[in-house]
């Protein structure tokens, strides 16, 4: 019982952990060296694909998404969508998708004459489910090891989630003091009192016999 409790909660923790991970912002420091549009084909994968651009059909099953390619000061490549997020999740009410996609090509740079970008992104990239990070925002910095900010957004939001663990985690505390605890307590005295009544009855029988 032990096990399936710690399964239980080592899974529950690990999917709130993934769900924040996903969902809050990051920042890479990257230089963009292109940016493209591409129709895609929604299938497996669209649960990581935003909604339709504002003012478009969102019913279509496949659209022109944009793309902007980068590459890291480590050399690793790293490839962004660029699709507005809307009214919808996550809350990041993004709604200049356009703009954001002509910023990012009129930042191209090459190696010889690098310009890095701060930019801001929330999700994943997975290449085997084509899966890519959208791009939020980004912003021009010194060099590739310029400071990637203060995460405040992420900060304050963890901490009210945390404060409202520990909310609920003090409250159900409380309850089951109050109410679960003595509830049990009071089923097993009702059980041994009647193991109790059924051993003397079976005593009581087999003495009579």
């Amino acid at each position: 019982m032990k096990i399936a409790k710690w399964v239980f909660w080592i899974s529950l923790w690990a999917l709130v952990a993934a769900f924040f991970h996903y969902t809050l912002p990051q920042t890479d420091i990257v230089r963009i060296t292109d940016t493209y549009e591409k129709r895609i084909d929604f299938g497996a994968n669209s649960l990581f694909w935003a909604q339709a651009d504002a003012g478009a059909d969102g019913s279509m099953q496949n659209r022109d998404v944009f793309f902007i390619q980068t590459r890291r000061a480590d050399g690793d490549v790293m490839v962004y969508r660029n699709e507005d997020t809307g009214w919808g999740w996550p809350p990041y009410f993004k709604f200049d998708t356009a703009n954001l996609q002509a910023e990012a090509a009129d930042l191209r740079s090459v190696s010889g004459a690098p310009v890095y970008v701060a930019l801001k992104h929330y999700g994943w990239r997975n290449e085997l489910f084509s899966i890519y990070p959208n791009a939020v925002s980004l912003r021009v910095v010194d060099g590739p090891n310029a400071s990637k900010g203060i995460p405040f957004v992420s900060i304050i939001v963890l901490t009210l989630f945390l404060a409202l663990v520990y909310a609920v985690w003090v409250r159900w505390r409380r309850f089951r003091d109050a109410r679960v605890n003595p509830a049990l307590e009071r089923m097993e005295e009702d059980l041994s009192a009647r193991q109790g009544r059924l051993a003397a009855w079976w005593r009581d029988r087999r003495k009579g016999g």
